[in-house]
């Protein structure tokens, strides 16, 4: 079965729409490629040789400059085509923040890593545009074979007068200079086609492969740059987060645990009128009093003890195993626990842990209809991971109302991730994974 599904690919795959948008992309990054890098050479050649001299080290500043600003718009040309015919979205590099004075701005235009990365990319593309051309001469010479005995049928043996020998049968690869003396040779060079077009996409798939990792590497934003974006955003959020719950916090508060203090001192003073009035104290009227106070008291305790909870599980003071034992026990759907954590996590990487398990876990009882779940947490190389699964209908999507999204939010706050594999139907794997220290 897998043979012949690798077959249909193999004879669908000239006839999709992504070989032949690769094929157009090679065929354009072609002379952009080879023109820019040229045109690049020259400008770092000229720029490296003139520094070298101290009457004209200036001009080649200059030149170095022209060509790091040139590397950064011939980047931002590959980018938009790779986005237009690949659907290689690259997010774009820091613009160029220029330093102070005129030294100052030489010195920062030198010290551009994203121009000299573009450069570095330029550079690459002149090989890579080349290996582009060739690929998409698999694709011409397919075609052109395809077409052999219609051209046999209109131009006869002969086509050119400088071809004595008989109709040539184009190759993309050196195979001696192959020639059709009959008509039934064009055939062969049919058949040749057939084969070039059906290994044409796999060739030009090859070489943009290739480039959409150069572009990764070398177009986007860089990895110290994708860091302090993702810091600022994790920090944001982690800020965020810490609003809303003291928010919550003076929320719950407000409404909740005070009311019943409130409610309780109002009892003891009412309490406090009854006996110091002078009359006979109305014993049945003062118990009722006492009641409602004691009642308001253990209602606010009971506030107070799950508002605190809600902070930091008592629970997690043994441990995050035991922790989710608690967990799992008191879950309306049998829940599997397994556990093997050696060296424990800091307090916060266990209260992440904490509830995202118990998030996971309400999802599992609110959404799923699983008749049963479980919950498994180890630690491999410096990670924890915590995995919860369950047998349920799946189609569990972040941002689908499930709280995946807030999940996804806390843990990156410290450069964790999460992963959510929920096929229609089931069953559902979400696995998060942290480090041991915050």
């Amino acid at each position: 079965m897998h043979l012949r599904e690798a077959v249909r690919a193999a004879l669908r795959a000239p006839f999709t729409r992504r070989a032949w948008a690769e094929a157009a992309y090679c065929l354009a990054g072609f002379p952009l490629g080879v023109a820019g890098g040229l045109v690049l050479v020259v400008l770092l050649a000229l720029g490296a040789g003139f520094t070298v001299s101290l009457v004209l080290a200036v001009v080649g500043v200059l030149l170095l400059i022209a060509a790091l600003r040139l590397a950064r718009a011939l980047g931002g040309v590959h980018r938009g085509l790779a986005a237009a015919l690949l659907g290689e979205r690259t997010p774009a590099p820091p613009a160029f923040r220029p330093g102070d004075g005129f030294v100052g701005r030489l010195d920062a235009r030198l010290r551009d890593g994203t121009g000299w990365r573009a450069a570095a990319y330029v550079l690459t593309k002149l090989p890579v545009g080349l290996l582009g051309a060739y690929a998409v001469l698999w694709w011409i010479t397919g075609l052109v074979n395809l077409t052999a005995p219609l051209r046999w049928a209109a131009f006869g043996q002969h086509p050119t007068a400088g071809d004595p020998e008989g109709m040539p049968i184009l190759t993309p690869v050196p195979f001696g200079g192959l020639t059709a003396d009959t008509f039934a040779w064009t055939f062969f060079a049919v058949a040749l086609g057939v084969g070039t077009l059906l290994c044409a996409p796999w060739v030009t798939g090859l070489v943009v492969a290739g480039d959409r990792w150069l572009i990764r590497a070398l177009l986007g934003p860089g990895r110290l740059a994708d860091r302090v974006r993702d810091l600022e955003e994790t920090r944001a959020l982690a800020v965020d987060d810490s609003v809303a719950l003291l928010r919550r916090v003076e929320r719950d508060l407000h409404d909740g645990a005070q009311v019943r203090l409130v409610a309780v001192a109002m009892g003891l003073d009412m309490i406090r009128q009854r006996l110091d009035d002078g009359q006979p104290p109305d014993v049945a009227r003062i118990r009722q009093l006492v009641d409602g106070a004691h009642r308001n008291a253990t209602e606010a305790l009971t506030e107070l003890r799950d508002l605190a909870r809600g902070i930091h599980p008592p629970a997690l003071d043994e441990g995050l195993p035991d922790a989710l034992a608690t967990l799992a026990a008191r879950s309306t759907v049998p829940v599997e626990l397994s556990a093997d954590v050696p060296v424990r996590p800091t307090p916060a990487i266990e209260t992440i842990a904490y509830f995202c398990a118990a998030e996971l876990l309400t999802n599992v009882i609110k959404h799923s209809g699983a008749g049963r779940a479980a919950i498994g947490v180890s630690q491999r190389d410096g990670v924890l991971r915590l995995q919860v699964t369950d047998d349920g209908c799946g189609g569990a999507e972040p941002g689908a109302g499930s709280g995946l999204t807030g999940l996804a939010q806390r843990v990156r706050t410290v450069d964790g991730r999460i992963d959510v594999r929920s096929p229609a139907g089931g069953p559902t794997a979400v696995t998060v994974e942290l480090p041991l220290r915050a």
